[in-house]
Protein backbone atom coordinates (compact mmCIF):
# COMPACT_ATOMS: atom_id res chain seq x y z
CA UNK A 1 0.00 0.00 0.00
CA UNK A 2 1.91 3.79 -0.70
CA UNK A 3 1.19 6.39 0.97
CA UNK A 4 -1.76 8.48 0.02
CA UNK A 5 -3.88 5.22 0.24
CA UNK A 6 -2.80 4.24 3.98
CA UNK A 7 -6.17 4.66 6.15
CA UNK A 8 -5.72 6.63 9.40
CA UNK A 9 -5.57 4.10 12.07
CA UNK A 10 -5.14 4.27 16.20
CA UNK A 11 -1.12 3.14 16.55
CA UNK A 12 1.14 6.59 15.96
CA UNK A 13 4.01 5.79 17.42
CA UNK A 14 6.96 6.35 15.11
CA UNK A 15 10.83 4.65 15.40
CA UNK A 16 13.33 7.65 14.37
CA UNK A 17 16.68 6.15 13.11
CA UNK A 18 19.08 9.13 12.86
CA UNK A 19 21.89 11.45 14.98
CA UNK A 20 22.03 12.76 18.21
CA UNK A 21 23.73 16.51 18.59
CA UNK A 22 23.89 17.25 22.25
CA UNK A 23 23.75 21.01 21.31
CA UNK A 24 21.41 21.88 18.65
CA UNK A 25 18.34 21.16 16.61
CA UNK A 26 19.30 18.63 13.86
CA UNK A 27 18.92 14.95 13.06
CA UNK A 28 16.81 13.29 16.13
CA UNK A 29 16.55 16.36 18.16
CA UNK A 30 14.68 18.08 15.26
CA UNK A 31 12.51 15.01 14.22
CA UNK A 32 11.81 13.42 17.74
CA UNK A 33 10.92 17.36 19.01
CA UNK A 34 8.54 17.73 15.67
CA UNK A 35 7.10 14.31 16.17
CA UNK A 36 6.60 14.88 19.83
CA UNK A 37 4.94 18.03 19.55
CA UNK A 38 2.36 17.10 16.81
CA UNK A 39 1.43 14.14 19.60
CA UNK A 40 3.08 11.26 17.91
CA UNK A 41 4.91 8.55 20.77
CA UNK A 42 8.52 8.07 19.56
CA UNK A 43 10.81 5.45 20.13
CA UNK A 44 14.10 7.05 19.37
CA UNK A 45 17.24 5.26 18.39
CA UNK A 46 20.78 7.39 17.61
CA UNK A 47 23.06 6.10 15.00
CA UNK A 48 26.37 8.86 16.07
CA UNK A 49 26.37 10.81 18.97
CA UNK A 50 27.98 14.41 18.02
CA UNK A 51 28.51 17.39 20.75
CA UNK A 52 27.12 19.48 17.86
CA UNK A 53 26.48 19.55 14.00
CA UNK A 54 29.65 19.15 12.06
CA UNK A 55 28.77 22.52 10.44
CA UNK A 56 30.10 24.27 13.86
CA UNK A 57 33.41 22.21 13.60
CA UNK A 58 35.23 19.64 14.47
CA UNK A 59 33.69 17.31 18.18
CA UNK A 60 33.64 13.93 19.18
CA UNK A 61 32.28 11.31 16.95
CA UNK A 62 30.92 8.16 19.00
CA UNK A 63 29.12 5.62 16.68
CA UNK A 64 28.20 2.56 18.25
CA UNK A 65 29.57 -0.61 17.70
CA UNK A 66 28.18 -2.42 14.53
CA UNK A 67 27.12 -5.59 16.61
CA UNK A 68 25.41 -3.11 19.78
CA UNK A 69 23.60 -1.41 16.83
CA UNK A 70 22.19 -4.66 15.55
CA UNK A 71 21.85 -5.98 18.91
CA UNK A 72 19.25 -3.25 20.12
CA UNK A 73 17.67 -3.28 16.24
CA UNK A 74 17.06 -6.90 17.07
CA UNK A 75 15.50 -5.94 20.64
CA UNK A 76 13.18 -3.57 19.14
CA UNK A 77 12.02 -6.19 16.13
CA UNK A 78 10.46 -8.19 19.07
CA UNK A 79 9.43 -5.54 21.52
CA UNK A 80 6.37 -6.40 23.07
CA UNK A 81 5.23 -2.53 22.00
CA UNK A 82 5.46 -3.12 18.27
CA UNK A 83 2.33 -2.78 17.65
CA UNK A 84 1.70 0.65 18.62
CA UNK A 85 4.32 1.84 15.73
CA UNK A 86 2.64 3.10 12.99
CA UNK A 87 6.04 4.14 11.05
CA UNK A 88 9.74 4.30 11.00
CA UNK A 89 11.76 7.50 9.83
CA UNK A 90 15.27 6.69 9.36
CA UNK A 91 18.15 9.30 8.45
CA UNK A 92 21.88 9.99 9.13
CA UNK A 93 23.62 6.74 9.42
CA UNK A 94 26.81 6.67 11.27
CA UNK A 95 28.25 3.36 9.47
CA UNK A 96 27.25 1.36 6.61
CA UNK A 97 26.51 -2.14 8.66
CA UNK A 98 23.21 0.27 10.34
CA UNK A 99 21.76 0.03 6.81
CA UNK A 100 20.88 -3.85 7.06
CA UNK A 101 19.72 -3.61 10.97
CA UNK A 102 17.16 -0.59 9.79
CA UNK A 103 16.13 -2.67 6.84
CA UNK A 104 15.73 -6.02 9.37
CA UNK A 105 13.67 -3.68 11.62
CA UNK A 106 11.31 -2.24 8.93
CA UNK A 107 10.89 -5.64 7.27
CA UNK A 108 9.71 -7.04 10.56
CA UNK A 109 7.75 -4.25 11.69
CA UNK A 110 5.79 -4.53 8.46
CA UNK A 111 4.77 -8.21 9.40
CA UNK A 112 3.00 -6.70 12.23
CA UNK A 113 1.21 -4.09 10.47
CA UNK A 114 1.21 -4.20 6.77
CA UNK A 115 -0.12 -0.53 6.72
CA UNK A 116 2.86 1.10 8.86
CA UNK A 117 5.11 3.53 7.05
CA UNK A 118 8.78 3.55 6.02
CA UNK A 119 10.15 6.87 5.06
CA UNK A 120 13.52 7.35 4.31
CA UNK A 121 15.79 10.55 4.62
CA UNK A 122 18.66 9.68 2.63
CA UNK A 123 20.97 12.38 4.84
CA UNK A 124 23.95 11.88 2.63
CA UNK A 125 25.18 15.45 1.07
CA UNK A 126 24.42 18.67 0.16
CA UNK A 127 25.44 20.80 -2.87
CA UNK A 128 29.68 20.47 -2.49
CA UNK A 129 29.21 16.67 -2.81
CA UNK A 130 28.66 13.73 -0.01
CA UNK A 131 29.20 14.00 3.73
CA UNK A 132 29.43 10.52 4.64
CA UNK A 133 31.29 7.83 3.17
CA UNK A 134 30.22 6.56 0.07
CA UNK A 135 30.02 3.22 1.53
CA UNK A 136 27.15 4.86 3.52
CA UNK A 137 25.53 6.50 0.53
CA UNK A 138 25.71 3.17 -1.28
CA UNK A 139 24.08 1.38 1.61
CA UNK A 140 21.39 3.89 2.00
CA UNK A 141 20.34 3.66 -1.95
CA UNK A 142 20.64 0.13 -2.49
CA UNK A 143 19.12 -1.04 1.09
CA UNK A 144 16.81 1.59 2.27
CA UNK A 145 15.45 3.56 -0.28
CA UNK A 146 13.98 0.57 -2.17
CA UNK A 147 12.19 -0.61 1.38
CA UNK A 148 10.48 2.87 1.77
CA UNK A 149 7.06 3.95 1.41
CA UNK A 150 8.51 7.89 1.24
CA UNK A 151 11.79 9.41 0.76
CA UNK A 152 12.76 12.88 1.29
CA UNK A 153 15.84 13.65 -0.23
CA UNK A 154 17.53 16.64 -1.43
CA UNK A 155 17.92 17.94 -4.73
CA UNK A 156 21.94 16.65 -4.58
CA UNK A 157 21.18 13.82 -2.58
CA UNK A 158 18.35 12.89 -5.76
CA UNK A 159 21.04 13.86 -7.79
CA UNK A 160 23.83 11.45 -6.71
CA UNK A 161 21.63 8.67 -6.81
CA UNK A 162 20.36 9.21 -10.10
CA UNK A 163 24.08 9.76 -11.39
CA UNK A 164 23.67 12.80 -12.85
CA UNK A 165 23.14 16.63 -12.45
CA UNK A 166 19.75 17.89 -12.01
CA UNK A 167 19.62 21.25 -13.21
CA UNK A 168 15.78 22.17 -13.98
CA UNK A 169 12.43 21.17 -12.66
CA UNK A 170 12.01 18.58 -15.41
CA UNK A 171 15.73 17.18 -14.09
CA UNK A 172 14.45 16.58 -10.75
CA UNK A 173 11.04 15.08 -11.63
CA UNK A 174 12.72 12.57 -13.93
CA UNK A 175 15.36 11.08 -12.01
CA UNK A 176 12.42 11.32 -8.71
CA UNK A 177 10.74 8.39 -10.91
CA UNK A 178 14.10 7.00 -12.07
CA UNK A 179 14.87 5.92 -8.73
CA UNK A 180 12.35 4.20 -5.95
CA UNK A 181 10.14 4.95 -4.34
CA UNK A 182 7.16 6.01 -6.00
CA UNK A 183 6.11 8.72 -3.57
CA UNK A 184 8.79 11.37 -3.16
CA UNK A 185 9.17 14.91 -1.54
CA UNK A 186 12.29 16.40 -2.84
CA UNK A 187 13.32 19.54 -1.35
CA UNK A 188 16.05 22.36 -2.12
CA UNK A 189 14.03 22.04 -5.76
CA UNK A 190 14.31 24.62 -8.29
CA UNK A 191 11.21 26.83 -8.32
CA UNK A 192 10.14 29.05 -10.79
CA UNK A 193 10.42 32.03 -9.77
CA UNK A 194 13.39 33.61 -9.00
CA UNK A 195 15.24 34.09 -5.48
CA UNK A 196 12.47 31.21 -4.78
CA UNK A 197 12.93 27.42 -3.84
CA UNK A 198 10.71 24.85 -4.08
CA UNK A 199 9.65 21.23 -2.49
CA UNK A 200 8.67 18.80 -5.56
CA UNK A 201 6.12 16.06 -4.50
CA UNK A 202 5.91 12.71 -6.61
CA UNK A 203 3.29 10.35 -5.79
CA UNK A 204 2.00 7.16 -8.21
CA UNK A 205 -0.86 9.68 -8.93
CA UNK A 206 0.52 13.07 -8.69
CA UNK A 207 3.20 16.17 -8.27
CA UNK A 208 2.91 18.87 -6.51
CA UNK A 209 5.34 21.90 -6.33
CA UNK A 210 5.48 23.92 -2.99
CA UNK A 211 7.77 26.84 -3.29
CA UNK A 212 8.58 30.02 -1.20
CA UNK A 213 10.92 32.48 -0.93
CA UNK A 214 14.67 31.31 -0.36
CA UNK A 215 16.57 31.96 2.93
CA UNK A 216 20.07 33.14 2.98
CA UNK A 217 21.98 30.97 5.03
CA UNK A 218 19.68 29.10 6.77
CA UNK A 219 20.35 26.95 9.90
CA UNK A 220 20.89 23.49 9.50
CA UNK A 221 18.06 20.87 10.50
CA UNK A 222 14.90 21.64 7.44
CA UNK A 223 15.70 18.86 5.90
CA UNK A 224 14.78 16.65 9.10
CA UNK A 225 12.14 19.04 9.82
CA UNK A 226 10.38 18.65 6.87
CA UNK A 227 10.27 14.45 6.63
CA UNK A 228 9.36 14.60 10.47
CA UNK A 229 6.68 17.27 9.76
CA UNK A 230 5.24 15.58 6.58
CA UNK A 231 5.28 12.13 8.26
CA UNK A 232 3.31 13.62 10.78
CA UNK A 233 0.62 15.16 8.67
CA UNK A 234 0.41 11.78 6.59
CA UNK A 235 -0.29 9.91 9.85
CA UNK A 236 -2.93 12.01 11.02
CA UNK A 237 -5.33 11.39 7.36
CA UNK A 238 -4.28 14.55 5.41
CA UNK A 239 -3.85 14.00 1.93
CA UNK A 240 -0.37 14.09 0.21
CA UNK A 241 -0.95 17.91 -0.90
CA UNK A 242 -2.10 19.46 2.13
CA UNK A 243 0.78 17.28 4.11
CA UNK A 244 3.13 19.15 1.48
CA UNK A 245 1.40 22.58 2.17
CA UNK A 246 1.80 22.50 6.24
CA UNK A 247 5.12 21.25 5.68
CA UNK A 248 6.69 23.40 4.06
CA UNK A 249 5.01 26.85 5.43
CA UNK A 250 5.91 25.04 9.22
CA UNK A 251 9.36 24.62 8.10
CA UNK A 252 9.63 28.05 6.44
CA UNK A 253 8.63 30.08 9.33
CA UNK A 254 10.80 28.17 11.58
CA UNK A 255 13.95 29.16 9.31
CA UNK A 256 12.35 32.76 8.73
CA UNK A 257 11.86 33.22 12.43
CA UNK A 258 15.64 31.70 13.51
CA UNK A 259 17.45 34.12 10.75
CA UNK A 260 15.32 37.28 11.90
CA UNK A 261 16.82 36.17 15.19
CA UNK A 262 20.21 35.72 14.56
CA UNK A 263 20.51 32.29 15.83
CA UNK A 264 23.25 29.95 14.94
CA UNK A 265 20.06 27.12 15.30
CA UNK A 266 16.58 26.28 14.66
CA UNK A 267 15.00 28.10 17.56
CA UNK A 268 12.19 24.70 18.04
CA UNK A 269 11.40 24.97 21.68
CA UNK A 270 10.33 28.81 20.72
CA UNK A 271 8.99 28.35 17.88
CA UNK A 272 6.95 24.95 18.21
CA UNK A 273 3.06 26.33 17.97
CA UNK A 274 4.29 27.08 14.17
CA UNK A 275 4.43 23.33 13.78
CA UNK A 276 0.45 23.01 13.79
CA UNK A 277 -0.05 27.28 12.99
CA UNK A 278 1.97 28.63 10.37
CA UNK A 279 2.05 31.95 9.50
CA UNK A 280 2.86 32.01 6.31
CA UNK A 281 0.66 30.23 3.40
CA UNK A 282 2.55 28.58 1.04
CA UNK A 283 0.94 27.87 -2.94
CA UNK A 284 1.14 24.27 -4.05
CA UNK A 285 0.37 23.95 -7.58
CA UNK A 286 -0.37 21.23 -9.62
CA UNK A 287 2.17 19.60 -12.23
Amino acid sequence: MTAPDRPRHARQSVIVISSHVVRGSVGNRAIVFALETMGHGIWAVPTVVLPWHPGHGRGTRIVPAAEDFAALMRDLEYAPWLGEVSAVLSGYLGDPSQADAVAGLVNRLKEENPEALYLCDPVMGEENGLYVPQATACAIRDKLMPLADIATPNRYELAWMAGKELATLDDVRQAAESVPPETMLVTSAPAEVPGDTANLLLTPRSAFLAQHRAIEDPCKGPGDLTSALFLSWLLDGAVPRHALQRATAAVFDILALAAASGADELMLERDAEVFHNPATTVSVRDL
